[in-house]
């Protein structure tokens, strides 16, 4: 029952797994996995698309046969950490990206965790969230789970991939495991590597990282030298986008891909259709600076036709003889917006949102997804324009802009506000 991962197909293992086999059998660099596939888990209850279902004791009907079977493979590969990943039907094509939408679990190990994780990863098919994203009939709908040995990440990100050969890919990074980035918990750094392969970076503050400490994955501080360090030398931010085209021209069209680096190792975590695209960056680049040329930044020359955005472009309060009256941040979701502010900084303010509401918070957990259905924009201090919650605000058409330093101070709730999500500016 248990389906190795050059076996993984989409009728079977959903859109995630069946992709990643397909990485997997063209010899580019894809983490081992297994498949427990959608026919271990029971069929839905509830025919409503938009109503969370108690799953009940049903999370717990993963056959004998099938433990056996993954602790079977658990040990022919000396049971690592692994990290075990939903593969739903609606997961990962074309129409949706349910970013974020279904549980991850990172460093688990042992046969027993693994087990329960995937017992968990498939219980959030019917999570609040993930019912308030959806719009499928769910007797259409169904779960495998992937175990994916873990990458135990010195860099990882997002990287999305250009939709001809005229356009650009643009890559975020940061320090550690990948929730950092697709999570938005902290500003990445950026890169846009152009198809003539000139590199522009901008280098964020990434104060903090998440790492794997046995079972357990923790968010630690990072070290003063490496905070405004580069994750990417102009090299490797050139091998990702070439890599990314690899990606495109064997699945046929441009893509959104989880990455990750260790040892100097490129990892493909996984990879979906690109649903709607970041809008273009406004932002003027403040002049070069020289770019490292390794990972963890020795510092050579600059490679050619590389340039780095130094503290300066990052996003603040703009410098214009009204500064008072606006902010500036990094556009992620088009549009413009006027309302009243709503600051949320957890889910105990979540039943003061009102319709029509510009929602301001540090970062938006993949939790939020449902306030994305009440507000008529969205704020927040940190995070890319590549991360899951910006992805589900342009697939929602909300206006959005990230990286607005000191949005939850500066921006009081009631305030009348006005979102410029093509220039990045908040007016108040």
């Amino acid at each position: 029952m248990l389906i190795p991962l050059h076996a993984a197909t989409t009728p079977t293992c959903g859109p995630k797994a069946a992709t990643l086999s397909t990485l997997h059998n063209a010899g580019l660099p894809v983490p081992n996995a297994a498949i427990v596939p959608t026919t271990a888990f029971p069929p839905p209850t509830n025919t409503s698309p938009t109503a969370p279902v108690d799953v009940g004791s049903s999370a717990d009907l993963l056959s004998e046969v099938l433990i056996f079977e993954l602790g079977a493979w658990l040990e022919s590969i000396g049971d690592p950490p692994v990290a075990v990943r939903s593969s739903a039907t609606n997961e990962d094509i074309a129409a949706t990206s349910a970013a974020g939408q279904y549980d991850t679990f990172l460093g688990v190990q042992g046969l027993a965790a693994v087990t329960t994780a995937v017992r968990a990863c498939w219980s959030s098919l019917w999570s609040t969230r993930a019912t308030a994203y959806r719009t499928t009939d769910v007797q259409a709908l169904a779960m495998a789970v992937v175990i994916q040995e873990l990458v135990d990440a010195e860099v990882s990100g997002v990287m999305f991939t250009p939709a001809d050969a005229t356009g650009s890919t643009l890559i975020e990074a940061s320090w550690g495991l990948g929730p950092s980035v697709v999570e938005g918990r902290l500003t990445p750094d950026s890169y846009e590597i152009t198809a003539d392969g000139s590199v522009t970076a901008t280098i964020a503050d990434k104060p903090t990282a998440l790492y794997r400490t046995g079972s357990h994955v923790l968010e630690q501080d990072v070290p003063a030298d490496l905070r405004r360090t580069p994750t990417l030398s102009t090299e490797t931010a050139t091998q990702l986008a070439a890599l990314g085209n690899q990606v495109t021209d064997l699945l046929g069209g441009p893509q959104d891909i989880e990455w990750a680096i260790a040892n100097n190792q490129l990892w493909l975590l996984q990879s979906r259709p690109i649903t709607t695209p970041p809008p273009s960056t406004t932002r003027a680049a403040a002049p070069p600076a020289v770019l490292p040329g390794t990972i963890r930044a020795a510092a050579p020359p600059a490679a050619p036709h590389s340039t780095t955005r130094a503290a300066a472009a990052l996003p603040g309060v703009a410098s214009t003889p009204d500064a008072g009256s606006m902010l500036t941040g990094v556009p992620a979701s088009r549009g413009t917006a006027s309302g009243p502010v709503r600051v949320v900084r957890g889910p105990q303010d979540f039943a003061d949102v009102r319709p029509g509401d510009i929602l301001v918070c540090r970062c938006t957990d993949p939790a939020w997804t449902p306030l994305l259905g009440i507000v008529a924009g969205v704020v927040t201090e940190v995070g890319g324009v590549l991360s899951h919650a910006a992805i589900v605000a342009r697939e929602r058409g909300i206006p959005a802009i990230v990286s607005v330093p000191a949005a939850t101070t500066r921006l009081r709730n009631g305030t009348q506000i006005t979102l410029d999500a093509t220039t990045g500016a908040v007016h108040l």
